[in-house]
C-alpha cells in the first residue's frame, strides 16, 4: 500500500473523466524566489516568472533573466518524488548518450519541501514550433526528412539502451545505487512511472510497481490492478448499472490473465531486454524549425524502459488508419457547407476552406507513406526491428486489449478477440473492433 504525501493533488470528476486539480495554485512570488535561490541572483537582478501553460498534471512558466530564457514546470505529487526523479534521469541520461535534443535540467526538487510547495524542475527552453502546428505547410520532403530524423535519434537511443546500457526489465529510469559523487550516474529501469498505476485510487492498490523483469509481471500487475479497483467499486456502488458494468470488466480481466501466459511467459531468465521508449511522441512534441529541422523533442514525464516488442512499432506521431490512395482535394466540400465532427476545428489550424474529413483522409494517407519511410530507417540502424515487429501482433493486441479493459470499452469485442486467439484463429484486435455488427 503506498503512503507518498500527494498533499495539494484534489481529483475532480468531470462528465465521464476523472481529472487531477489543483488544491493550491502556485504562487509566481514563490517560483521567483526559487529561481533566484538556485540561479544565485541577488535581489537587484532581474527575474520575471509568466505563466506560460498548462498540462495535465503540472503547469509551466517562462522565467526570464539576465541570462536569458528558461522554463519552470512545476507537478502535481500524481506519483511522489519518483516521477520528477525519473524525468530528471532520462533527460540527463538521453543528453549524455545520445545527440537527441532535449532539454537540460538546470535545477530540480522532487520534493513538496520548498517555497513553491510542489516537485518542480527548471530546463532550458527548446527553440521551434510543435511539428503539428507546422505541419500542413510542411512539403513531403519536409516530413520525410522529420521522420528521418526521429528514427535517426530513435536508433541512437536503442542502441545505447541495449549495447552500452543493458537495459533488462520495464521501469523507469532511476539513478543506480553504484553512482558516486566522482562517477556519472548509471541509471537502470526502477519503478514503474505510468498514468495506469498513479491515476485517481489506482496509486493507493497493492499491486507490484516494478521494475519488472518481464512483459508477463508488467501485463499482470496491470490486470491485478483493475480487479481490485472493479472489486472496490462493487463493494461502494449501489447503482446495478455500474455494479454489472464492474462485473464485466472483471471477468474481462480475469479471461486476460488467463491468456496472459499463452502470449508472455511466466518465466523469463534471464530478465528481458528493454530499451527507452518515448510513448507520447505526437507531432505537438516534436519541436522543428522552418526548414523542418528538428530542434527539440519534449514531453518525458513518465517515459520508461520497455520490452522490444513496444519499441519495435511507430511513434504516436505515425499511428493512424492506413490509407494508400491520396485524397483529392477538389472531391471534398469546403468547411462552412460540412457537418462532419470527426475532425479538431478548435485546434488553431488553417483548414483552408476545406472540410475537415479532407485534412483528416490527407493525414492517414502522409502517416501511410511515412511509416514506410520509418521503419527503413530503423530498420538500418536496428536490423533486428523487423523480426522483432513481426512477432509483435499477438503481443502488442493482447496490451492493447488489456487498456481497453481498464477503461471499460468494448468489453464484448475484447471477448471476440480473446474467443478467436483461444479457438487458434489470430485476427489483429483493431480489425475486431472495427467489424461491422
Amino acid at each position: 500500500m503506498q503512503h507518498n504525501d500527494r498533499e495539494g493533488l484534489e481529483w475532480t470528476v468531470r462528465g465521464w473523466n476523472l481529472e487531477p486539480t489543483w488544491a493550491r495554485e502556485p504562487q509566481i512570488d514563490a517560483i521567483a524566489e526559487v529561481c533566484r535561490r538556485v540561479l544565485n541572483l541577488s535581489t537587484e537582478q532581474a527575474c520575471s516568472v509568466k505563466f506560460y501553460a498548462a498540462g495535465a498534471f503540472n503547469k509551466l512558466y517562462i522565467v526570464e533573466t539576465a541570462g536569458g530564457k528558461s522554463l519552470l514546470r512545476v507537478s502535481l505529487p500524481v506519483d511522489p518524488g519518483h516521477k520528477t526523479r525519473g524525468e530528471v534521469t532520462t533527460l540527463r541520461w538521453i543528453r549524455r548518450r545520445t545527440q537527441m535534443p532535449v532539454p537540460k535540467v538546470i535545477a530540480f526538487d522532487d520534493t513538496q519541501d520548498n517555497e513553491i510547495g510542489f516537485e518542480w524542475i527548471l530546463m532550458e527552453l527548446m527553440q521551434g514550433q510543435s511539428a503539428y502546428q507546422r505541419w500542413r505547410k510542411m512539403s513531403m520532403d519536409q516530413k520525410t526528412w522529420l521522420v528521418e530524423q526521429i528514427a535517426e535519434y530513435q536508433g541512437q537511443v536503442f542502441k545505447q539502451s541495449r549495447e552500452v546500457a543493458n537495459f533488462d526489465s520495464v521501469g523507469t529510469l532511476t539513478e543506480s545505487n553504484k553512482s558516486t559523487p566522482r562517477t556519472l550516474p548509471a541509471p537502470r529501469p526502477g519503478r514503474l512511472v505510468s498514468m495506469e498505476f498513479f491515476w485517481g485510487n489506482n496509486f493507493n492498490y497493492d499491486v507490484p510497481r516494478g521494475p519488472f523483469r518481464s512483459s508477463h509481471d508488467w501485463l499482470s500487475a496491470r490486470l491485478s490492478l483493475i480487479c481490485q479497483k472493479q472489486a472496490q467499486l462493487l463493494e461502494k456502488e449501489e447503482d446495478e448499472d455500474d455494479r454489472e458494468d464492474a462485473r464485466s470488466i472483471i471477468r474481462l480481466a480475469q479471461r486476460l490473465v488467463s491468456l496472459l501466459p499463452k502470449v508472455f511467459p511466466s518465466l523469463v531468465n534471464p530478465a528481458e531486454p528493454t530499451v527507452l521508449w518515448h510513448d507520447d511522441l505526437s507531432l505537438q512534441n516534436i519541436l522543428v524549425d522552418d526548414d523542418g529541422k528538428v530542434t527539440a523533442i519534449i514531453d518525458w514525464e513518465c517515459v520508461s524502459a520497455k520490452p522490444l516488442w513496444v519499441a519495435a512499432g511507430v511513434p504516436k506521431a505515425l499511428e493512424g488508419s492506413k490509407r494508400e490512395e491520396e485524397p483529392d482535394r477538389d472531391s471534398y466540400g469546403d468547411d462552412s457547407e460540412s457537418d462532419n465532427d470527426e475532425g479538431d476545428d478548435d485546434d488553431g489550424l488553417d483548414n483552408e476552406g476545406k472540410d475537415s474529413l479532407y485534412w483528416i483522409h490527407l493525414m492517414e494517407y502522409e502517416q501511410t507513406r511515412l511509416r514506410r519511410v520509418y521503419e527503413e530507417k530503423l530498420t538500418t540502424l536496428w536490423p533486428q526491428r523487423a523480426t522483432v515487429a513481426s512477432q509483435s501482433c499477438l503481443k502488442s493486441d493482447f496490451h492493447a486489449a488489456v487498456d481497453r479493459c481498464a477503461a471499460g470499452w468494448y468489453l464484448t469485442r475484447v471477448e471476440q478477440w480473446i474467443d478467436a486467439v483461444e479457438g487458434g484463429t489470430f485476427p489483429r484486435l483493431a480489425d475486431v473492433l472495427d467489424a461491422k455488427v
